[in-house]
């Protein structure tokens, strides 16, 4: 059955990856184009204003990385988010095989809605608050490692806090009820995410304005646009991924469960 399970999770996971790829190409790709001009016109403003100054100028642009934007855009993408959704579908379909029966008396297509929605939360919307997605031209090098480990650290203890917060509201049910274990556990979660993140440090190197020696501005900031509905079209690709495993999921295992219910049956 386990495995049954799995199987189906990375089944819902590469139909997931289909459909993020196309959402992904359609509304990200065209900001990740814009972020990767505005990259190359502050290193050309950059080695102008070295060059101004009689310095050897340096390249600040983004490397070619052997790839054509066309393969990156293409190939790449699709390659990346097939691989993530697969990855996701089959996290997700062990989270269900732990959680069914031990959540209380749910529906197995109830319960794929319920972990897609807490996985969308805790693994990426809450992250997401602390250490949004950033598009190329917003980061440094040099910082990746620590941005790479802070934003893993903060998706493993949201979803630590958010299972500690099911274990919560499931004692607390006896003594205060369903609706109100809810609400205390959900309040639990909030509040020991929102401390978290004032613990763990911020990282912000959005580009400001570029100004040469007297303070004029000669190339500006990065847009503000750009870099919200990047943001937003993340996490509209996100939304899709959990969306799409959660439903198809659902479909596949209450007609596997059902299947072996009416085996179980017949047997005896």
């Amino acid at each position: 059955m386990e495995k049954q399970i799995i199987w189906r999770g990375l089944l819902a996971g590469a139909v997931a990856g289909v459909l993020a790829f196309v959402f992904a190409r359609i509304f990200v790709e065209p900001q990740i184009e814009l972020a990767i001009g505005y990259e190359d016109g502050i290193g050309a403003a950059h080695q102008a204003l070295e060059a101004a100054a009689g310095t050897a100028a340096h390249s600040h642009g983004a490397e070619g990385g052997g790839f054509t934007r066309a393969i990156q855009m293409n190939i790449g993408m699709g390659l990346g988010v097939l691989l993530f959704s697969l990855a996701i579908g089959a996290l997700f379909a062990v989270v269900f095989a732990v959680a069914y029966g031990r959540v209380g008396d749910i529906s197995a297509r109830l319960l794929s809605l319920y972990v897609a929605g807490a996985m969308l939360l805790c693994v990426y919307i809450v992250p997401a608050l602390k250490y949004p997605a950033s598009p190329p031209a917003l980061s440094l090098d040099e910082t990746i490692r620590q941005r790479t480990l802070l934003y893993l650290l903060m998706v493993a203890l949201s979803a630590a806090l958010l299972v500690a917060a099911v274990y919560l509201g499931r004692q607390l049910v006896a003594r205060l009820g369903a609706w109100n274990a809810t609400l205390v556990a959900g309040a639990g979660y909030l509040v020991a995410v929102a401390v978290v993140m004032l613990i763990l440090p911020t990282i912000d190197e959005t580009p400001g304005p570029l100004v040469d020696d007297a303070g004029t501005i000669v190339y500006e900031g990065f847009p503000a646009d750009v870099l919200y509905e990047f943001r937003l079209y993340s996490l509209g690709t996100q939304a899709v991924i959990y969306a799409t495993i959660g439903l198809v999921f659902a479909a596949l295992v209450s007609r596997l469960i059902g299947e072996s219910r009416k085996d179980a049956l017949a047997a005896s």
